[in-house]
């Protein structure tokens, strides 16, 4: 299981990007709830990236 969490980390990164973006540079106002998932992809990346 230790081999997927990388890659899913990564992944959780990149949409964490996406959701930031969307939520404080695309929109034409800035909408909360995209930036805070954005935030918690991080925070679940970097638990992925911290475990042994």
């Amino acid at each position: 299981m230790n081999n997927l969490k990388k890659p899913i980390a990564i992944l959780l990164i990149l949409l964490g990007i996406a959701m930031i973006y969307i939520g404080g540079f695309y929109a034409p106002k800035i909408m909360l709830p995209p930036i805070i998932t954005g935030i918690g992809f991080f925070g679940i990346a970097l638990v992925f990236f911290n475990e042994k």
